[in-house]
């Protein structure tokens, strides 16, 4: 037997009301907000000059349409045509390449205004850092196609290349550092960490955009991985969960304002496996074809073909030989 939702209890206290904005005493809201946006923009500086910063809205279209640019037959619509994918491709990256020069330009006039200076050319130079990154995507394609077969070469779980590229968080976060990486390195690091930070949120993955990753890198599950900014990653390497390549500390200038910049990250050489938990600090190096175990702490270089265990390291905190 139905029962009349009007009657019941539940079905009063959870269905939509229409409310009218002044039930809620909405304008002394407004207006108290308003007062704090214009004593921010005074203190920065900037009144009647509010910042327009690139748009997390649309990059997170741009990286969906640039993905799928990338890999049309797996990415893009499933009833496309032999004859009709390039014309795909070349729609799809037009359109998407438009709307990444609105958002480069964006940082660009952003920056100037940062800096104080006089924005005289963000309109040539956004061409210029578009072109040449779309010059770089069959570059990013290739790497990006060493991910995956390492990715199903190293899991005995994976079924296909194919489940790799539609399933692993890993190579989507993977995916968004190959393009955010190019762009960083182009000159636009605003737009490159927003899309780290897209990657982020969906996965579980931070990897700095600035860091630079080697072809055929396999993050396996992923989630609680760290890899920072300066870390540098050769081929063939693969790391488990929550590993961090993480910096040991972070020096000052004489006024004790923070160091950027600097190297503070691993160096990780060719073939190394790192396996979950295992905290790396520092600008140290782990030698090529080198294993580090779970949940090791690890703040001193290892010479290639180590095998460094929890033990292992353990001991060596307790003789004082990789203290921080």
């Amino acid at each position: 037997m139905l029962t009349d939702s009007r009657l019941d209890p539940l079905h009063q206290r959870t269905a939509p009301v229409s409310e009218s904005p002044s039930q809620f005493d909405i304008e002394p809201i407004v207006a108290e907000l308003r007062a704090l946006r214009e004593l921010s923009l005074e203190n920065r500086r900037r009144e009647r000059r509010p910042p327009k910063l690139p748009s997390r809205k649309v990059l997170v279209e741009i990286v969906d349409g640039l993905a799928t640019a990338l890999f049309p037959n797996r990415l893009g619509h499933g009833d496309l045509s032999l004859e009709g994918v390039d014309y795909f491709v070349g729609h799809t990256l037009d359109a998407h390449l438009r709307s990444l020069l609105g958002q480069v330009r964006r940082e660009l006039r952003f920056a100037a205004e940062q800096a104080g200076t006089q924005d005289t050319d963000s309109d040539a130079r956004a061409l210029d850092i578009v072109r040449r990154f779309a010059a770089r995507l069959p570059q990013v394609r290739a790497l990006l196609e060493s991910d995956l077969e390492a990715a199903y070469q190293g899991d005995p779980a994976a079924r296909s290349v194919d489940e790799v590229l539609v399933c692993y968080p890993g190579i989507a976060a993977v995916t968004c550092h190959r393009l955010a990486h190019e762009l960083h390195r182009l000159g636009v690091p605003l737009i490159a960490r927003m899309i780290a930070e897209i990657a982020h949120s969906a996965t579980g993955i931070d990897i700095h955009p600035g860091a630079t990753i080697g072809g055929s890198f396999f993050i396996d599950h992923g989630t609680g991985v760290v890899i920072g900014e300066t870390a540098i990653i050769g081929q063939r390497v693969r790391l488990y969960q929550a590993v961090t390549l993480g910096a040991k500390r972070f020096p000052v200038d004489e006024n004790g304002v923070l160091l950027k910049g600097n190297a503070r990250h691993p160096i990780v050489e060719d073939d190394v496996v790192i396996y979950a938990g295992a905290t790396i600090l520092g600008r140290i190096t782990l030698g090529r074809g080198s294993t580090i175990g779970g949940n090791v702490w690890l703040t001193r270089s290892v010479p290639p073909n180590s095998n460094i265990t929890q033990a292992q390291a353990r001991n060596e905190v307790f003789d004082g030989g990789a203290g921080i």
